[in-house]
């Protein structure tokens, strides 16, 4: 399945006045253009409600960098244009803004080790000389007792003065502390950010933002130093500009350095929460749109015994047959989706929760999204198809409850945007169109 449906309120019964949030998930460049075609695809489903008019976006991550412009007003139709440059409200998110390398470290950190490495040797003679005269007397006084009395104890003693001189010294340089802390450095991401929204002529600041646009905005990273989990916004932590929060956010450990900011170091906010419903259901939304594109892969080999040899042959391609990389994709994945359908387990089961929770995600087997490389710039175009088909057919076989579960907060919904889309993209895009009948068969999307 590609939808889960956390449903507990009555159905039967409209909301009034209801508050609806978005909480979009991490997935670094290509899970965030998935993502970005996926929220394309919701937008057109919608009729008189846009993705641009929900109460509350909460955004990490990847998720961050496109819960943004959704607060500011500018449609995801206008985002995917961006990815191309031919958008009027928003810069191209160029390959520097993600690759920006972080030089610095890389030749700052070494030429430290090496420093340190090449004074190490001269500054323990010039301290073994200088305390040369205390160890001495220490040395010969503790020979002298043993001389007196030649016990293990006061032999041990003789070398005593001389091992506490040299466990008092200062380690040898590590190597591994003068690593650069990350491949690149995601200041170009905060600077990207708060180029757009001095452009769009919005306010970098959280309570100016709320003020200014009526909408809820919140961010999260983790603080790398306490382990816990920063949330920005107007009325949260609000100690950040937005365009920092998000590069607080988007800092993937070893990908990027940590961004320190303000004293301050953070990290992507993925390591700390999968997504984050509970910000959106604190601060009182009743209906939660969340949309996650990382889930493990179902990948299901046949197995045989060979009757001659006994032993197993697999038919198909295993994990493992991908390499180290393959292996970690997968646990990640595992990790980030385990987490997640924890959290709406316990929603799930707290009788005290009343609202509905939509999660989107892609299908298990979607093949395609498993090999797109989540930190491959280039693959961006393609993974936006990928993830408005993806959504589209997610949404088209749970059509009927979701319709009913959007009804219910006065969201009113209609597949022909959406059919029209997907004909027009099979027509545009030739390179889909093989995904398009392999993976998302028409009676599903109901393109004929």
């Amino acid at each position: 399945m590609g939808i889960s449906i956390v449903q507990k309120s009555d159905l039967q019964r409209r909301k009034k006045d209801p508050k609806v949030a978005l909480v979009l998930a991490g997935g670094a460049v290509s899970g965030g253009a998935f993502k970005l075609g996926g929220i394309k695809a919701l937008d057109d489903l919608l009729v008189n409600r846009k993705t641009t008019d929900f109460d509350t976006y909460v955004g990490l991550s990847a998720g961050a960098v496109l819960a943004v412009p959704l607060a500011a007003g500018i449609s995801p139709a206008e985002m995917l244009k961006s990815l191309e440059g031919k958008s009027e409200y928003l810069d191209r998110f160029q390959a520097l803004d993600f690759y920006s390398p972080n030089i610095r470290e890389f030749i700052t950190r070494p030429a430290e080790f090496v420093l340190k490495a090449a004074l190490y040797l001269p500054g323990t003679v010039s301290d073994l000389l200088q305390s040369a005269p205390k160890l001495t007397t220490e040395i010969d006084r503790a020979a002298r007792r043993y001389v007196a009395k030649p016990t293990p104890g006061n032999l041990s003693k003789v070398a005593g003065p001389l091992i506490e001189w040299y466990w008092n010294r200062p380690d040898f340089p590590s190597l591994m502390e003068h690593l650069p802390t990350g491949l690149f450095d995601n200041a170009s991401i905060e600077r990207y950010m708060r180029r757009n929204l001095e452009s769009a002529g919005l306010p970098n600041d959280f309570t100016q933002f709320h003020r200014r646009r009526r909408r809820e905005l919140y961010i999260s990273a983790m603080n790398l130093d306490t382990a816990e989990r920063a949330v920005f916004g107007h009325d949260e932590d609000s100690s950040l500009t937005i365009s920092e929060a998000v590069q607080a956010s988007t800092a993937l450990p070893g990908f990027y350095k940590p961004a320190r900011i303000r004293g301050v170091d953070y990290v992507d906010g993925g390591v700390r929460r999968t997504a984050n419903l509970d910000v959106a259901i604190e601060h009182g939304a009743d209906l939660v749109i969340c949309y996650n594109p990382f889930r493990p892969f179902s990948n299901r080999p046949k197995r045989r015994i060979d009757r001659e040899s006994g032993e197993y042959v697999v038919e198909g391609r295993r994990m493992a047959d991908g390499g180290l990389l393959s292996i970690l994709n997968q646990v990640f994945r595992t990790l980030l989706h385990s987490r997640l359908q924890y959290g709406l387990r316990q929603y799930r089961e707290d009788p005290n929760f009343k609202g509905d929770i939509i999660v989107i995600e892609p299908r298990d087997t979607d093949s395609n999204f498993f090999e797109l490389n989540a930190l491959a710039y280039w693959e961006r175009m393609r993974a936006a198809r990928l993830g408005y088909l993806s959504v589209s057919d997610s949404i088209e076989r749970n059509y009927d409850l979701v319709r009913s579960i959007l009804g219910r907060y006065d969201l009113t919904t209609t597949r022909r945007n959406v059919n029209n889309s997907i004909k027009k993209m099979s027509t545009d895009s030739p390179d889909v169109v093989e995904t398009l009948t392999r993976e998302f068969p028409p009676r599903r999307l109901r393109v004929a």
